[in-house]
């Protein structure tokens, strides 16, 4: 529109009230030449924060994004699921998987419409408790995108199953060779690794996050690719080990704890969607560690708006 152009024949203008004489607000052409204005965006939602010339609405708990004024450039988001919660093991001999971050989705130029845009913020999955393995994260939501939860963490003993699917991938069991299981598949993230259980020590597989899989018992890396912020999200939870030495580190998620270790899995900070720590059966102490649930996940939505 005529109103926003900042210079006419080399002259900066702040205001247009007159072209060739008359006056229109709606001017829409110069010079016979249709002329098409940036249109920034104007929205509310979530709590807003300003970076340069950006505008940052961040979404901690789950809300509505509503639009006023749709821009010409579209919005940037990043939509991270919940984590998954580690797997547990209280009975039986053997390391059990780290839960899946939260699936991690992000990107520019996405055209959003005036109105009203849903906005959900899945919660962190349940660590396990006793043989059973830890609960899925929620999804999260922005508009159409959704990000899936993180797969929880395999237990030995339920059905001694695989780590579960989900955003990103929990992680496998080990209590021997006979019962390994894999890693689940990320959506929108690594997968998990698999149990280690062919010989001692036997060893639970680390979550995936939401920038690598998990390896060994060590959960994936999380990632940090969103606009000027380097906030680290969507890391994956540690996998427990029985024998001798520490559980795994998780990026984001809980590191897990050990025979020779007297501390439960780590908890893991809300709104980062990472995958909780496993747990397991401290045979030295005759002590049950817990596992720890996963993250609450995130939605955030950058503008340019001005």
């Amino acid at each position: 529109m005529a109103n926003q152009v900042e210079k006419v024949n080399g002259i900066a203008l702040t205001s247009i009230e007159k072209i060739n004489g008359k006056t229109d607000d709606n001017i829409e052409k110069l010079n016979g030449r249709e002329f098409v204005g940036v249109v920034y965006t104007v929205a509310t939602g979530g709590t807003i924060t300003t970076d340069g010339d950006y505008k940052v609405h961040t979404f901690n708990s789950s809300g509505t994004f509503t639009v006023t004024t749709a821009g010409t450039t579209g919005v940037e988001y990043l939509v991270v699921g919940g984590g998954g919660g580690g797997g547990s093991n209280t009975v039986n001999y053997g390391g059990v998987g780290g839960g899946g971050g939260g699936g991690y989705r992000t990107a520019t130029g996405f055209a959003v419409t005036t109105g009203d845009k849903t906005v959900t913020v899945g919660a962190g999955g349940a660590g396990g408790t006793w043989i059973y393995m830890g609960s899925n994260g929620s999804d999260s939501v922005f508009d159409s995108i959704t990000s899936d939860g993180g797969g929880g963490g395999a237990s030995i003993g339920s059905g001694q199953g695989p780590g579960a699917d989900g955003g990103c991938g929990g992680g496998g069991q080990g209590g021997s060779a006979s019962i390994n299981s894999a890693g689940g598949s990320g959506s929108y993230g690594g997968d998990g690794a698999s149990g280690t259980g062919n010989s001692s020590p036997y060893r639970g597989g680390g979550g995936g996050g939401g920038g690598a899989n998990g390896s060994g018992r060590s959960g994936g890396a999380g990632s940090s690719s969103f606009g000027g912020d380097s906030t680290t999200r969507a890391g994956g939870g540690g996998g427990s080990q029985m024998d001798t030495g520490s559980g795994g580190s998780g990026g984001s998620g809980g590191g897990a704890t050990s025979a020779h270790n007297s501390a439960n899995a780590t908890s893991v900070s809300a709104n980062t969607g990472g995958g909780g720590g496993a747990g397991l059966k401290d045979y030295n102490t005759n002590t049950n560690r817990a596992s720890s649930a996963g993250g609450s996940g995130v939605v955030i939505i950058r503008y340019q708006y001005q």
